[in-house]
């Protein structure tokens, strides 16, 4: 059923409002004061702009089909994520290539999925080859960016949205980003140890993020100088984190908000094949993973992480504890920042897609419950922690 009415108290102006919506479109919105919420809100769908799988599904495969995919979407809408940048990592460029076209092909075959994937973040080849910051990407496959690779990519991709995550301290990035950067692609810097010069430069060229700022690094900094601190001293970058409370140790994530300005604070899962399912053995690309009992995600036998079970609504509240913040804060960080970067409409109002979440609170604020609804259609709650 894609038709029908929520009374709910909206999120950002706490007006009590009424949203009716037919085949998928909101058609109303008006304010209900004095209805009955029941602690009910209203809030935009959750924009995750890295995910390389879930439930089970590595978007990495090769042999990966249209039924596979919409398993791995139907999981993600039932975490609350109703759109999301759908994540490739670092491979031989010609299989890589390759294997955007076979999953731009699948998506354009559903229409589930063509909703639900805004675009392509290609994470790699393009990273530092040092020891540390490239985390569990193969460094057998890195390269220095060329045109081509950029023409090449863009050709690949059409008009669809596209970030491109790369190490601008390689040979020939600086170009590569004003190239991408003229054709549309977003470029984010990350897996690097560029110099605090080169991030600018990269930057004065056109970059405006870094990929999971406290992540691709080395687990051992110098304390006076560090990629970290160079990026956060950089006020024109937009970051990403990952609020798994892994990731990035609390006491970081608490700084890094009193650091950048909220609006440049944009949350993403990093999520592969792990999340959503229980402890076990998982696939990236050729690699096996273990995810403990403690939802961590590393290269077996390691202490190396290898990307996050992290499923996007949980991160919500794991953000809020670490910040002591109402959710409604952390949610925007998930929602609207990410919509304003990718140039993404995702406001309630009558024309839109009916894209939103109900949320359940408890008596002292906490997200206490959870209905996720994506094109009208309402998604079951995922088993989350």
């Amino acid at each position: 059923m894609t038709r029908g009415d929520v009374i709910a108290r909206d999120c950002w102006s706490n007006d009590i409002i009424r949203l009716r919506f037919d085949d998928g479109i909101i058609t109303e919105r008006e304010r209900a004061p004095g209805a009955e919420t029941g602690n009910w809100w209203i809030a935009p769908g959750l924009i995750d702009l890295q995910v390389n799988g879930f439930l089970g599904i590595d978007f990495q495969s090769d042999v990966i089909d249209r039924g596979q995919l919409e398993r791995a979407v139907n999981g993600l809408h039932q975490a609350g994520c109703s759109r999301f940048m759908l994540t490739l990592v670092t491979e031989q460029w010609p299989r890589l290539i390759e294997r955007l076209t076979t999953l731009r092909r699948i998506c354009a075959t559903s229409p589930l999925l063509n909703h639900a994937v805004i675009g392509w973040h290609i994470e790699g080849p393009f990273l530092s080859s040092k020891p540390g910051f490239y985390g569990a990407h193969d460094p057998d496959c890195f390269a220095d960016p060329t045109p081509v690779h950029i023409r090449q990519l863009r050709a690949a991709t059409g008009k669809d949205r596209v970030i491109l995550t790369l190490a601008p301290e390689r040979a020939g990035a600086i170009e590569a980003v004003r190239l991408a950067v003229s054709m549309g692609i977003k470029v984010f810097l990350g897996h690097t140890d560029a110099s605090a010069e080169t991030l600018a430069e990269a930057i004065r060229a056109g970059a405006t993020a870094f990929t999971h700022v406290g992540n691709g690094c080395p687990p051992l900094w110098d304390r006076h100088d560090n990629i970290t601190w160079r990026v956060l001293d950089q006020s024109d970058l937009v970051v990403t984190v990952i609020p798994d409370r892994i990731h990035v140790a609390p006491p970081l994530f608490r700084i890094i908000h009193r650091v950048k300005q909220t609006r440049s604070i944009v949350y993403i899962s990093d999520a592969m094949a792990a999340a959503g399912m229980p402890p076990g053995r998982y696939k990236l690309r050729e690699i096996e993973i273990d995810v403990g009992t403690d939802g961590v995600v590393r290269m077996p036998g390691t202490s190396q992480y290898a990307g996050s079970s992290l499923c996007p609504i949980a991160g919500v509240s794991r953000a809020a504890q670490m910040l002591g913040c109402p959710w409604q804060s952390a949610w925007a960080n998930y929602s609207l920042g990410p919509a304003e970067l990718m140039a993404l409409p995702i406001d309630l109002t009558p024309g839109m897609p009916a894209d939103f979440c109900l949320i359940k609170t408890s008596e002292d604020g906490r997200i206490d419950g959870y209905r996720s609804f994506v094109g009208g259609k309402e998604y079951a709650p995922l088993a989350i922690t």
